[in-house]
């Protein structure tokens, strides 16, 4: 079989829009292109519960569903996928490689689009509502909250402004901080505070998010007061940061305080023909869309790279 051959042209660690857009340029390049995906294909818009802010999307479509297309069309123009998680790699010579579960696979280029998370609340009934109430993303799922009640929670820039597009659908906003003034650049801060339908909740800890089939409310620590209330609100908006997946190339490429690899619009990393693509890269907006592009690029200067 065409994946068990052990050397390719580009390793692509991620199998999200950045991987899959990575792979399906490298393949209509002529390049042999393999994805390297540690769960399902999609990486985290598989986790959507639905998509409808993806270029040429007519109609919302689950985040399963969009990612087996990415899947689908980096395939049909010749590139594969090895479901496996890769536990390190090495990226500093002229022939890269991946040591997986799967064994070990050698390109000669690799483009890094493993990704980031949002960072959890890690309260009681934020996983079991994740979909139904609880977002961590207010452009990708803002437009279902319209006209509704939401809280978000965080007090940086993030916060300020999942909480800006949210007020501008929502009927009420209410930002939730452990502190009693925000992290954010105060442009947004000011923005914040002009719109009226923001409600500040200063000095405050997420207990619990709660309900059943969907989100009916927030359980939150008044800090001041020592006290537990509740705030009822149709979702939950969490800000409070992401967490790329970058430890695999700890003392191979620089990254920044936050742990984003520091690559340029180029994608072009500090190492010869590696690339990083997606939300690894250090970035100001992380989208599908945004991704993709970002793949695209990567596989051209990789092509560019190898051709040399």
């Amino acid at each position: 079989m065409e994946q068990d051959r052990r050397e390719w042209d580009v390793l692509i660690v991620g199998g999200g829009p950045a991987g899959y857009g990575a792979a399906l340029y490298a393949a209509r390049a002529g390049l042999t292109a393999l994805v390297l995906e540690s769960t399902v294909p999609g990486g985290q818009i598989a986790q959507a519960e639905t998509v409808e802010n993806y270029p040429g999307i007519d109609t919302a479509v689950s985040g399963i569903a969009l990612a087996e297309r990415l899947r689908r069309g980096a395939e049909r123009a010749g590139a594969k996928t090895v479901l496996t998680t890769v536990t390190a790699l090495e990226l500093t010579e002229t022939l890269k490689t991946a040591e997986t579960r799967a064994g070990t696979f050698t390109g000669r280029a690799v483009i890094y689009a493993a990704g980031a998370a949002a960072r959890r609340l890690e309260v009681p009934g934020e996983e079991a509502l994740r979909g139904r109430g609880v977002s961590y993303c207010a452009a990708c799922d803002g437009a279902f909250f319209r006209g509704r009640d939401v809280a978000v929670v965080g007090g940086g820039n993030s916060a300020a402004s999942e909480a800006l597009t949210l007020s501008r659908l929502c009927r009420r906003v209410y930002l939730l901080h452990r502190r009693d003034r925000l992290r954010a650049e105060q442009s947004a801060v000011r923005a914040l505070e002009q719109a009226k339908n923001v409600t500040f909740l200063w000095n405050t800890q997420p207990e619990a998010v709660l309900g059943k089939e969907a989100v009916t409310g927030l359980r939150y620590t008044d800090l001041t007061r020592g006290q537990s209330r509740e705030l009822r609100c149709d979702g939950v908006f969490a800000a409070i940061g992401r967490v790329p997946s970058t430890a695999l190339l700890a003392g191979q490429l620089t990254l920044d305080e936050g742990g984003y690899v520091a690559a340029d619009e180029t994608t072009r990393t500090g190492l010869p023909g590696v690339f990083a693509a997606g939300d690894v890269r250090a970035k100001p907006l992380r989208q599908a869309v945004t991704a993709a592009a970002d793949g695209a690029v990567a596989a051209h200067f990789a092509q560019e790279y190898l051709r040399r």
